[in-house]
């Protein structure tokens, strides 16, 4: 039986936007181990937000802020139980399509080392050394 998912953009602090604050703890916090204080940041109050909901539950979020020269994404968290479903690239494509307008196409982002071929189905290109970013081996990467 296939199950939907709605991909939805959602205000800082509402309902949706706190159970995907709560996911993103669950998945970075617990599950990864990055300190909470790198994981929340004044970023989030700028931030657009994208809640995937599959099943009645916050399955998967994402987070879009606009940088000068570009937009980046961030945050992409999948819960356990809905990974390996395509959530993540159904957030990053819904992404993409909702703000590629803002700075004329051009998204960035920091991957860890393990999710590279997700973003590169999108276009992205890894570049720069590799680095630390809470505790695991991530890479920048960009789609211009």
């Amino acid at each position: 039986m296939m199950v939907e998912t709605a991909i939805l953009s959602v205000p800082v602090f509402s309902t949706l936007c706190n159970e995907a604050f709560r996911l993103r703890r669950a998945v970075f916090v617990y599950e990864q181990k990055v300190a909470e204080a790198e994981e929340f940041d004044a970023d989030d109050l700028s931030a657009h937000h994208l809640v995937a909901v599959t099943a009645g539950e916050v399955s998967g979020t994402l987070r879009a802020i606009y940088a000068e020269e570009h937009v980046k994404i961030g945050r992409v968290a999948v819960a356990g139980r809905w990974r390996g479903r395509g959530i993540a690239a159904d957030m990053i494509g819904r992404a993409i399509e909702l703000h590629r307008g803002a700075r004329d196409n051009r998204f960035h982002l920091t991957a860890q080392a393990d999710k590279l071929p997700l973003y590169e189905r999108f276009g992205f290109v890894a570049y720069g050394t590799e680095f630390l970013d809470g505790g695991m081996p991530h890479l920048a990467m960009k789609n211009y």
